[in-house]
């Protein structure tokens, strides 16, 4: 149960403009990166980043309500807002409430806005799971919540967020207390799930014969992940210089999405981009910090879980952008254009500020 005697603090700061600055960041580099696309497509060089700026605008007052929502209601409230994210990840596989892109239905038309339903399913799954298992850790049913969620996930397909999806539940279930023979048996089971998921779609298979390989098919298959590793390399230690980017131009596919840290690498140089990698992970120590000094249960799993989430999610946005594991869609976090994901994380971070509010005091070299 949520400690509600324990004064509350100020948010930790630390995070809040690591956060604000990181996505501001993200902004400046969504514009240097859309610009060919945006004025080819609409006519517009700004059109990109100015629904990344609204987004970022909604984002924020997200992230400002959930700093002050009562935790305890969010506890009690969990189920009912995975329930709603079930339907919701239905409904996106309804012909006429989904929109289909580039072979996959993930996002429903709400009018001028499309909802990327995955998104929000990271974000009730890690309340629901951190609320349930603080009372009760009974494996065959954790596997039977994370079996449902993934399988609606796959049906759209999306094994990228499939795989965010189970690493950060599974990092949930380890800070509960689970047993070591549990945790063994489910990477097991997410070990030979994934085998089992690549290996019965033929373009899943190919990515991975291009990431073994990807001198094959230079045209093809391999051409992303090629004009990534062009993109990054072309950079080399101090980069081309802000906007300067020449792989923007119809060369790199996805370009303000998945592949936008090719784009900061090639324009900033290799340690400026080092830096963007350890912001982000400056972010995801504060979040671990928070879970260590959470004041009850609820409030240390659910920072666990996020902490957790930013931590997979930036790691295999990353490695796929240096073919240290196959391409995947999955943004990077705060950086990436996309509404769904930034409104998301950002909700996320509130959160995360909301249980910094109600923390243990730390010994005095605890900084």
């Amino acid at each position: 149960m949520l400690i509600n005697s324990t004064k509350a603090k100020s948010p930790d700061l630390i995070l809040l403009f690591a956060v604000i600055g990181l996505a501001l960041f993200g902004l400046a580099m969504v514009y240097n990166a859309s610009v060919a696309e945006a004025w080819q497509w609409f006519g517009d060089k700004y059109h990109f980043v100015k629904l990344q700026a609204l987004w970022l605008g909604i984002g924020l007052t997200g992230m400002a309500l959930a700093i002050f929502i009562p935790l305890g209601l969010v506890e009690k409230t969990a189920s009912w807002w995975l329930a709603v994210t079930l339907i919701l990840l239905v409904a996106v596989l309804v012909p006429g409430l989904g929109n289909q892109a580039l072979g996959a239905r993930r996002w429903l038309n709400l009018g001028g806005f499309s909802l990327q339903p995955t998104e929000l399913t990271k974000l009730t799954l890690g309340i629901y799971l951190s609320a349930w298992l603080v009372k009760r850790r009974p494996l065959a049913k954790y596997l039977l919540i994370l079996g449902l969620v993934l399988g609606l996930v796959m049906l759209q397909p999306d094994l990228g967020t499939a795989i965010v999806i189970i690493l950060s539940s599974v990092i949930v279930y380890f800070i509960s207390g689970a047993e070591w023979r549990y945790l063994l048996l489910l990477s097991v089971l997410a070990g030979l799930s994934g085998i089992g998921l690549i290996y019965s779609s033929a373009y899943r298979r190919a990515r991975l014969l291009t990431w073994l390989n990807p001198a094959q098919d230079p045209l093809g298959s391999s051409y992303h992940i090629r004009q990534a590793l062009i993109t990054i390399g072309s950079g080399g230690l101090w980069g081309l210089g802000l906007g300067q980017s020449r792989q923007k131009y119809q060369f790199l596919p996805q370009v303000t999405t998945d592949s936008i840290f090719a784009v900061i690498a090639e324009e900033l140089g290799f340690f400026l981009s080092a830096l963007v990698i350890v912001w982000l992970f400056l972010i995801i120590y504060r979040g671990l910090r928070i879970s260590h000094l959470a004041a009850d249960g609820f409030s240390r799993l659910l920072a666990a879980g996020i902490s957790g989430w930013l931590g997979v999610q930036a790691v295999v946005n990353l490695s796929s952008m240096l073919a240290l594991l196959p391409l995947t869609g999955v943004p990077l976090p705060f950086v990436s254009y996309g509404g769904s994901s930034l409104i998301i994380s950002l909700i996320w971070t509130g959160l995360l500020l909301n249980i910094s509010r109600f923390r243990l005091n730390p010994k005095k070299n605890d900084r």
